[in-house]
């Protein structure tokens, strides 16, 4: 964790001017955000000061850096299972997810099993075979359109979760089946057109954002993507804001 920027606590006010230096455990930063409910659906997602929610290259590895890794890694120690869209998933190179040492011992403390768990939302099961194939296969989250049967032989009958028809995946159920698996704490990774998905059907509980202190122009997508205006809009409360070299980290209650 040597790599890892200390963090300043600017909010809750009770906390402000606490540095939460870098442990192997990260105790101290997970002990900010306390325990976690048994169902949760939380947020993660970073955008420039301009609003993007990738760089040019369309990943967000160009956007985000130290302190948003950091959180990053202590969000996932905190998570059962990892939620995300297909195309997030080719584009960042998703595979099985690791637990570095430290913080797996943080996640015993915490009750929660050894292993987080991959969940890619797919309508069609178009997902490359490095994913398809590998060793530790992720959940498919699809729809009863979608070739059930030869997913099923590529990851296990119990990894494929169908829940929805038209191409347009149930969300609502699928979460659902996800908490009779025994994961419950979901972190939602995006993309942009995902998270728009959750938020507009009241799913998601918090909101992680983190501010990267860039201006990058350009087309590229707000964190909920370019689809409709909500109506009525969705208010959130502050919880936590952290700082580090310009880097503002900040999380979000839905009301």
């Amino acid at each position: 964790m040597t790599d890892s920027p200390a963090l300043d606590v600017l909010l809750p006010l009770d906390r402000a001017g606490q540095r939460l230096e870098p442990r192997d455990d990260e105790a101290d930063l997970l002990a900010l955000f306390g325990p976690s409910p048994a169902r949760l659906v939380r947020a993660n997602m970073v955008a420039t000061l301009d609003g993007a929610g990738t760089g040019a290259d369309g990943v967000t590895a160009s956007i985000n850096g130290p302190a948003d890794l950091r959180v990053f890694r202590a969000l996932r120690a905190q998570a059962e299972v990892v939620l995300v869209g297909a195309g997030t998933a080719r584009d960042e190179g998703y595979r099985a997810l690791d637990v570095p040492v430290g913080l797996a011992r943080a996640r015993d403390r915490l009750g929660l099993p050894p292993r987080i768990e991959l969940a890619i939302v797919t309508a069609r099961g178009d997902l490359p075979d490095v994913l398809l194939d590998a060793e530790r296969p992720p959940f498919l989250v699809t729809t009863a359109d979608a070739p059930l049967d030869a997913l099923r032989a590529r990851v296990g009958a119990d990894h494929v979760l169908a829940h929805g028809t038209d191409g347009r995946v149930d969300l609502a159920a699928a979460l659902e089946s996800l908490a009779a698996l025994g994961l419950g704490r979901v972190l939602a990774e995006g993309g942009p057109g995902l998270l728009a998905q959750l938020v507009a059907q009241g799913l998601v509980d918090e909101l992680c954002l983190t501010w990267s202190p860039l201006l990058v122009g350009g087309p590229a997508p707000r964190i909920l993507g370019d689809g409709p205006w909500l109506d009525p809009a969705r208010p959130l409360v502050p919880v936590h804001l952290l700082h580090a070299d310009g880097v503002l980290l900040g999380r979000w209650r839905a009301r």
